[in-house]
């Protein structure tokens, strides 16, 4: 009796945290004000208390954890095939007319599925029986602990005023394509000057040697990030507080395969980088997953932020990165402005030519050197393009299921940020 009574607990105790879980994403769903408050009020209380102690681990837990998360579902997989395996069996014998094994129990009789079996084989079977269902016990508490973490740390932040509400106010202003073309050559003249000014190696790639802090101390790429974003927090409150140092991924070959920059993981709350990817994109990387844990959740915010936290430092390094991290976006924006009316491009390139960017800067805006393609791809498991395209499908699913409805194509936004922001700041 006890011991019912003890599962009867555990059942309710299951079904409670269902419903919580329910509960929030619905509140979410259905109220950008609960969200809002959710992350002014609740959000920080995880990256001060979770997030530090995790931010102890010199390497990132996340990354372990989607390691044991993997090896868990493979372990599932195999248990379901074994019983499956036996329940095949089970059925032939039964239709081929094999004996079954018949034992007395307290006056009842009990059929053992497995058909005539020694001692010794009805003890394993009973063995990996009671494995099978204390395993998935276990597996079922682990999926709802996730289910519950994804949903503090991940969902309800998709359901919340984004960053140019909060700061911007309510967006009804339609841009230009000569407003376009002022920002990409603010941005493409920043990168022809700053491009000059890089240390290099004999190879002419770009180095570096640490940037000076607030305090006029040296300060590691990571903590500089952490800095710049603080900084950022004085101008936008939202962006305050404590923030861990970003982690490289020991799986940066692989998350190259998915041209993946950098990734938030909510159940560990780290912000987590690339760190075999060209040394201009780490900066932007850093202070992008960093803004993550402030909770802006959407990429182009993110994008956004983390060029901001780069442009806006001291150090050219950063600021260099910073506008190298949109150019591509606006670069495309042009092409597509061409694309779609070729006139209307002519006519506006008349009146404000876009600059003429060096090619030493679009030397430096690589992803991945050719040296470490030639050496991911020489080890790979799997074929680079479809590593690749099983991300697009995740990215754009996971977008999408989150209420982003054209799910990876928000990442251009940043461009409608940049707009909004340089209009705004008078720029323009």
């Amino acid at each position: 009796m006890n011991k019912r009574k003890r599962n009867m607990g555990k059942y309710v105790v299951y079904c409670g945290i269902l419903l919580l879980i329910a509960a929030l994403n619905m509140a979410a769903w259905n109220s950008t004000d609960f969200s809002d408050w959710y992350i002014a009020h609740i959000f920080p209380l995880w990256v001060n208390t979770y997030g530090r102690i995790t931010g102890l681990v010199p390497f990132s837990v996340g990354e372990w954890m989607l390691g044991a998360g993997t090896v868990l579902i493979v372990m599932a997989i195999v248990l379901g095939l074994v019983w499956a395996g036996i329940g095949i069996l089970s059925g032939f014998r039964a239709v081929f007319g094999r004996d079954v094994v018949e034992e007395k129990n307290a006056g009842s009789r009990e059929c053992d599925m497995t058909g005539k079996q020694t001692a010794g084989q009805r003890k394993v079977y009973g063995g990996i029986r009671r494995f099978s269902m204390a395993f998935y016990r276990v597996l079922a508490w682990i999926l709802l602990g996730v289910s519950l973490v994804m949903t503090l740390n991940c969902f309800i932040l998709y359901h919340a005023s984004t960053f140019s509400q909060h700061y911007f106010g309510v967006d009804e202003s339609e841009y230009t394509l000569t407003e376009l073309i002022k920002v990409y050559n603010m941005v493409a003249d920043q990168c022809n000057i700053l491009a000059k000014e890089m240390e290099r190696d004999e190879n002419g790639m770009v180095l570096y040697g640490g940037s000076l802090g607030e305090h006029g101390d040296l300060l590691d790429m990571a903590d500089m990030a952490r800095e710049q974003m603080r900084r950022l927090g004085e101008m936008y409150p939202q962006l305050e507080g404590y923030y861990p140092r970003p982690k490289a991924l020991l799986c940066s070959d692989f998350m190259c395969q998915q041209y993946m920059q950098g990734y938030y993981f909510p159940f560990s709350m780290e912000a987590n980088y690339n760190d075999v990817m060209y040394i201009l994109n780490i900066p932007s990387t850093m202070c992008h997953e960093l803004a993550h844990l402030r909770g802006y959740i959407y990429e182009d915010e993110a994008n956004f932020i983390g060029y901001l936290a780069c442009v806006l430092s001291e150090d050219r390094f950063f600021q260099y990165a910073g506008y190298l991290s949109v150019l591509n976006y606006l670069n495309n924006d042009l092409y597509k402005a061409w694309e779609s009316n070729s006139a209307a491009y002519e006519e506006a390139i008349a009146l404000v030519p876009p600059v003429t960017i060096d090619d030493q800067v679009w030397t430096d805006n690589i992803f991945v050197t050719q040296e470490e393609w030639d050496r991911i791809n020489g080890k790979a498991i799997i074929d680079t393009e479809i590593v690749d395209a099983a991300a697009d499908v995740f990215i754009d699913t996971n977008l999408k299921v989150n209420g982003v409805a054209d799910g990876a194509v928000s990442y251009s936004r940043v461009v409608e940020l940049l707009l909004e922001y340089y209009k705004r700041s008078g720029d323009l």
